[in-house]
């Protein structure tokens, strides 16, 4: 990988929550509003069509309108990784071939799961290599075995890892696998998915990652990200703060709680789409509490 793609990616991203509309269509003017004001803050860029943009609840048409918003409405420096979560190859084919020349910097690579009997790594390498092939841009691999029972074999990921046109990972297998860092290096990145992780991940020369945290507190994921680069002395406290506030909202609440904490902050989370359910009020106010003490809200 060339070294300005490495720098290109370095940072924080905010895996974007898609806004729904009481009626469940979605919103394009609240993730309008929601863009001007990430495109003010210090993020590095977003991923859209993460499991907080509830990838798996959008039609083909509905995401092309989410992406062609997200890339207008960022600002000239920021990056768009575009997630692709598909059971069969050829959707994942098409849908590569949908986003080429609209504005997307990278694709985030989610492997099949539902028949996991035949998904050995070999199937995968064949899977992830072949889009990888096809692909115009770079691809990054998603380990996403919370979202999809599939964790992806440090031996697989050691293969894919020498593929040209796949550049990095994103490591959200629960707790964070710090095994995985050892494949960071200049031409394969590692970037992690919990804010409760970064800490690890950067202290053993990783680039940043995408967390849920930065949907609502943008510029606080940012600040921690540079203090951690850094060595400053106040990082622990306040990685010890986001990680817990982290914990008490995504952690508990999934994408509903990132939506509500995003509502009380300014932004537009919106409702999920059913089955998921809007936060009872008892919960937002949990929600508010945890933003209150950590200094996001008063």
């Amino acid at each position: 990988m060339d070294i300005g793609n490495r720098n290109r990616l370095k940072g924080i991203y905010a895996p974007i929550a898609t806004p729904f509309a009481d009626n469940e269509d979605v919103d394009v003017e609240a993730l309008q509003h929601n863009m001007t004001l990430y495109r003010q803050s210090a993020l590095r860029g977003y991923l859209v069509f993460g499991s907080n943009g509830e990838n798996k609840s959008l039609s083909e048409e509905e995401k092309q309108i989410v992406l062609d918003t997200v890339v207008a409405g960022r600002s000239s420096g920021q990056i768009v990784i575009a997630g692709v979560m598909y059971e069969a190859q050829r959707y994942a084919e098409q849908f590569l071939d949908a986003v080429a020349g609209r504005g997307v910097d990278f694709v985030l690579v989610q492997s099949p799961s539902y028949f996991k009997k035949l998904l050995t790594d070999d199937c995968l390498y064949r899977y992830f290599a072949a889009l990888a092939e096809r692909a115009s841009i770079p691809v990054l691999i998603y380990n996403s075995p919370g979202f999809n029972g599939i964790t992806l074999s440090f031996e697989l990921l050691q293969r894919l890892a020498e593929h040209p046109n796949i550049v990095g990972m994103k490591d959200s297998t629960p707790g964070c696998d710090l095994k995985v860092t050892g494949l960071d290096s200049e031409d394969f990145c590692v970037m992690v998915g919990s804010i409760g992780k970064l800490r690890d991940f950067v202290g053993r020369g990783c680039i940043g990652g995408t967390v849920s945290f930065a949907n609502y507190c943008p510029d606080l994921a940012a600040e921690l990200h540079r203090k951690l680069e850094a060595g400053q002395a106040d990082a622990e406290s306040l990685n010890a703060r986001l990680t817990e506030a982290n914990r008490r909202i995504a952690g508990q609440f999934g994408v509903p709680g990132v939506k509500a904490a995003m509502d009380l902050l300014g932004f537009r989370g919106g409702i999920p789409r059913r089955p998921y359910q809007r936060l009872p009020a008892d919960q937002v106010d949990a929600i508010k509490a945890v933003l209150v003490g950590i200094g996001a809200l008063r």
